[in-house]
This record gives structure tokens, C-alpha cells and sequence, in this order.
């Protein structure tokens, strides 16, 4: 199957025996692509002695460590074909990664973000609250991890409204003004968690202004880290959230997904469980040896995707902990690999858009 085949797939539909034939087929594809392609992924295959001509299950496939990308700049197409390139988020001083897009690579990420994200809010492009300002949105051909989710996200607004101002201060007249021209209708919003948090939620607390957001839908992501040293679960994350404003807390979804990744989200349900799409494997190995952990077994979390074909990120081992909590039998109704992410490993940079934001408070 070819991208676009497989992006036409139900996201959440495949059950676990036709899913891992998809997966294993494309992701063959995408290392010999890059083997071919991309002179230091071809080096470090051949270092470890991979054999191109019986590649292994996609399980048993070399993963590369997420970090590289801050290392090495590493590109399977021509640098005259590259359109974008996104960096990660990070503190001063940390080096970023930078990854490479060209406009087939671009396009497979926009259509897979809108195949998953349409689960959660529909078809039809909504009035959008963003939970951000307009400043972080710069230099086009350029993405920070921040810019690229605001961006990204947006496409699934019909109009689109920033509700902090340049100097992060919550835009109450704005969005008063959004809220009573879209009366009525469903509002999508997305922000990044600790921002929803400081600078949304803690602003409504205390100005006494409650918008009637009992038909919103918000998506949010980046880490949890700060919040959960200042003991806001998400289950306090949300209640909180529809005590200012009403939104109901089914209706609050997290998301796991990472600037190297872009496109392959793994969006929360209403039971708390983050779900990998049809487009998406999650593998959780031991450190100790990298062997694959059992069900509800805490280890490392690899992350595989069928979009990456300008850059060799289809299989990374990445900073974060998690556990896989089942397969294809969520009460939610969604098929494939369901887990929660436990948080970084000892030591690790901080690096989500959260996260990041948060180390300045």
C-alpha cells in the first residue's frame, strides 16, 4: 500500500493482525528508502550489521534514539526539495532537533493530522479558540514544535481566535466578542497544557469572567512535568476546567506526539487513555536491554510512523516512560494499542512545548 492508501484507512478501525501487516509492509519500505537515501542512516545500518535483503519484523527493526536529530542533520531528499523545517522545542541553551519536509512528507502529515483529529471533533472545520498568542507564529518556513502545532491544528478552524495577547495576558474582550458571534455552535480550542492552565484557566479563577464553553471541545498537549510537581492531575486538570467555563471534561483530550513525528498523534479518549491510530505503533522496551516489555510493564517508549519518508524518523526510541495498557479492547470502541505516558526518564532534557514554556515560571 502506498501512502495515500494507507492515510484513507479507518484511524481507528484496523484490528491487531491487519494493522501489523500494513505496518510491517510500509515500514520495510521506509528503511530501505532511507537506507538508499540517507548516507549516515545507510552508515550507522551497515555499522550494526543490518541485512537490507531480510529485514526483520518492524518490532525488531533498528530504532533510532530521538536525540540524534539534535546531533546530525538527517535528510533522505534532495536539499532542493525541502519545503520546511521544523525544529523541537527547547530551553536556552539545549540544541534543537531539525527535521527536514519535502511537500510529499508535508502533505502526509497535514492529511494523517486530519484523519485522527477528526475523530474527536467531526468533519466540519469549527470556530477555533487558540489558547496561545499570535507572536509565537514567525517565520513560515521555519517551525518551532509550538508554531507547527498552533499551525497545524488551525487548519481545522473556520475562524480562528487568539485569546492571550502578545504579553501572554488572557484577552477577555476577544474572546467575549468570538464566543457571542459563534453562540451556539461547537468551539474547538487547542493550547498546550501548562498555558491552558496559567495563563486560561487561573485568569478565569480569579477575573470573575466564565464563557459558556459547555459545547467546546479543546485538545491539548506538550507535558505534563510542571503540572504534575504542582499536584494537577489531569483529573483535577479537568475539573478545574469545567468549573470556570463549563466545558465537560470528556470533552478535554490530551495528545502524545512530538516535532520528529509530526502528523502521528496519539490523542486521549473519554476513558484517559491515549490511543495509538492506525498509522502509529507504540513499543515499550526495557532499558536494560531493549527487549519488549509486557502489558503494564514500565519502560522506554519507541514510537513507529508510516509518515516519515524525507527524513529517517519512522522508528524512534524516544526520552519518555510509559505502559501499554491493552490492545483493540478499550471501552471507548477504538481499535489498535492504547497506553499512558509516565513521564521522562531520569536526566532527560526537557523538551515539550509545555513543558518548556513552564521552566520560565
Amino acid at each position: 500500500m502506498n501512502i495515500d492508501e494507507i492515510l484513507d484507512l479507518d484511524p481507528y478501525a484496523l484490528p491487531h493482525r491487519e494493522k501489523q501487516a500494513m505496518l510491517q509492509e510500509r515500514l520495510q519500505e521506509l528503511t530501505l528508502h532511507h537506507y538508499l537515501h540517507c548516507p549516515e542512516y545507510r552508515a550507522m545500518m551497515n555499522a550494526i550489521g543490518l541485512d537490507t535483503t531480510h529485514l526483520p519484523a518492524y518490532d525488531a527493526l533498528p530504532f533510532l534514539p530521538v536525540r540524534l536529530f539534535k546531533e546530525w542533520e538527517l535528510c533522505s531528499c534532495p536539499k532542493t526539495e525541502i519545503v520546511k523545517t521544523m525544529t523541537s522545542s527547547g530551553t536556552t541553551g539545549q540544541q534543537v532537533s531539525r527535521i527536514f519536509l519535502d511537500r510529499a512528507t508535508a502533505a502526509a502529515q497535514q492529511k494523517c493530522l486530519t484523519r485522527i483529529v477528526s475523530q474527536f471533533i467531526g468533519n466540519k472545520r469549527v470556530p477555533m479558540l487558540i489558547l496561545d498568542t499570535p507572536a509565537v507564529i514567525k517565520d513560515r518556513n521555519m517551525f518551532s514544535a509550538r508554531g507547527a502545532g498552533i499551525l497545524g491544528f488551525s487548519m481545522f478552524g473556520s475562524k480562528r481566535c487568539y485569546a492571550f495577547d502578545e504579553n501572554m495576558e488572557l484577552d477577555t474582550e476577544s474572546v467575549r466578542t468570538f464566543l457571542s458571534t459563534h453562540e451556539g455552535e461547537t468551539i474547538f480550542m487547542f493550547g498546550f497544557t501548562f498555558m491552558v492552565w496559567q495563563h486560561f484557566y487561573q485568569k478565569l479563577a480569579t477575573a470573575g469572567y466564565h464563557p459558556d464553553l459547555h459545547r467546546a471541545v479543546l485538545i491539548h498537549g506538550g507535558g505534563w512535568k510542571k503540572l504534575i510537581g504542582e499536584k494537577v492531575s489531569p483529573e483535577v486538570f479537568k475539573a478545574a476546567l469545567h468549573d470556570v467555563c463549563g466545558i465537560l471534561p470528556e470533552n478535554i483530550h490530551d495528545y502524545y506526539g512530538m516535532v520528529e513525528q509530526t502528523g502521528t498523534v496519539y490523542v486521549e479518549c473519554a476513558c484517559g487513555h491515549l490511543h495509538a491510530s492506525s498509522f502509529s505503533d507504540v513499543i515499550i522496551r526495557r532499558p536494560r536491554d531493549f527487549s519488549i516489555a509486557d502489558t503494564g510493564e514500565k519502560g522506554l517508549v519507541e514510537v513507529v510512523s508510516v509518515l516519515p519518508e524525507s527524513y529517517p524518523g519512522h522508528i524512534l526510541l524516544t526520552e519518555d516512560e510509559g505502559r501499554i495498557l491493552g490492545e483493540d479492547d478499550c471501552p471507548c470502541g477504538r481499535k489498535g494499542k492504547y497506553f499512558t505516558i509516565e513521564g521522562r526518564i531520569k536526566h532527560a532534557e526537557i523538551r515539550g512545548c509545555s513543558d518548556t514554556y513552564a521552566s520560565k515560571f
